[in-house]
């Protein structure tokens, strides 16, 4: 049996192949959702690039891929009354100091902008700008074009059950 074993791993590492006992870390659901969450983030990412109202710079930035998945946790995550980086950061799972640069990038393409926070002088929030609503908007639409598009690959019944499971499973986190 170790001979059989050490055969198919020798064969395994010239061809690539995943031994059948190592296949589990391939099709896990971690890798599975992982995998479903960057194409989704793509596709969101083309429709907006493609987007006939989305500013044709941030329309640029995003159809050469400079704007990424990354960027998109600002989208997701900062509330249209404003928060600051430390809310941003925690909502988006970095740190602060990614958050941060993320910020800059995102200020310097005019998504959003610097002010003053209401309650603590000392400390800022992060805004949308207008084109930074815009951004929002076709964020929007893309994401409810991709969500379509899920659903008729995988078909209404299962998008729905998958949309329930991941409610669920994401409401205990």
């Amino acid at each position: 049996m170790k001979d059989i074993e050490t055969h198919w791993e020798e064969s395994a590492s010239i061809s690539g192949a995943t031994p059948p006992a190592d296949a589990w870390r391939q099709t896990h659901l971690g890798r599975l959702l992982g995998h479903a969450l960057r194409r989704f983030d793509e596709r969101v990412l083309h429709l907006m690039a493609h987007d006939a109202e989305v500013p044709l710079a941030l329309s640029n930035l995003a159809a050469r891929n400079k704007i990424s998945a990354a960027h998109i946790h600002i989208t997701r995550h900062l509330s249209l009354r404003g928060d600051r980086i430390t809310t941003l950061a925690q909502r988006a799972g970095m740190s602060k100091q990614a958050m941060a640069t993320l910020v800059d990038q995102c200020e310097a393409w005019g998504l959003v902008r610097r002010e003053p926070d209401p309650s603590d002088g000392r400390a800022s929030r992060v805004v949308f700008s207008e084109t930074g609503l815009a951004w929002l908007a076709a964020f929007e639409r893309a994401v409810r074009q991709a969500e379509a598009e899920f659903e008729a690959d995988v078909d209404p019944q299962v998008a729905l059950v998958v949309r329930i499971g991941l409610e669920s499973y994401a409401s205990g986190y």
